[in-house]
């Protein structure tokens, strides 16, 4: 279902807009307004996610840097052995 709704567009993003239209980009100016809020929505719920995987790993056990290392360099001679390298 589509709803209509009056925006303002700077010269510049109306003209942009136009523009993507005319190369074949997108069928309509809606369309390109359409696709800009698709994206913005993503990128927050994006954004969402990594602010929620980070305040979780906050809250865990944190590996220093040589421990990684360490842990690292393990799994990587065990792989190495389980497949006779």
């Amino acid at each position: 279902m589509s709803v209509k709704a009056s925006i303002s567009l700077t010269e510049a993003q109306d003209a942009y807009a136009r523009e993507l239209v005319a190369q074949g980009r997108f069928s309509s100016l809606s369309a390109v307004v359409q696709q800009g809020l698709e994206l913005l929505r993503d990128q927050s719920q994006t954004t969402d996610a990594l602010r929620e995987l980070l305040a979780e790993r906050r809250q865990g056990a944190f590996t220093s840097a040589p421990e990684a290392e360490t842990r690292t360099a393990e799994m990587i001679a065990r792989k190495r052995a389980e497949r006779g390298l």
